[in-house]
């Protein structure tokens, strides 16, 4: 059973830091994209970031470029998602997702496996 566990999310002031952690379980992930999408309520989901399987190319929305930072750890199959300077703007609902498509990272209907997602909140 593929499972995909995010973790790390919380309450948190504006201009603070959060690690979001997603462990990957169930399967090879071997090739697989993984990428960090997030849905505030009333709003559609969106693209973060993604990484690929060797961890060389990254892509960051430009919404959070220069704050939010994609990697990931093989020995532990775990990828992170590091927030700096958190703004009320980032709340929402953070999802951590897998593909093998290496085509559309931000296209979230190419993603073939999501978690449930963990809650980041952000005040001002």
């Amino acid at each position: 059973q593929v499972q995909l566990v995010e973790s790390g999310g919380g309450l948190v002031q504006a201009g603070a830091s959060l690690r979001l952690s997603c462990a990957l379980s169930g399967r090879s992930f071997s090739g697989y994209v993984m990428g960090w999408f997030r849905q505030a309520p009333g709003k559609e989901r969106e693209f973060v970031a993604a990484i690929s399987w060797s961890g060389g190319t990254t892509r960051t929305a430009d919404s959070v470029k220069g704050r939010f930072t994609i990697s990931r750890d093989h020995f532990d199959k775990t990828v992170y998602l590091h927030m700096n300077n958190l703004k009320p703007k980032d709340t929402a609902l953070y999802y951590c997702a897998a593909k093998q498509s290496l085509l559309g990272d931000n296209d979230a209907g190419r993603y073939n496996y999501w978690g449930q997602g963990t809650q980041v909140t952000v005040s001002s």
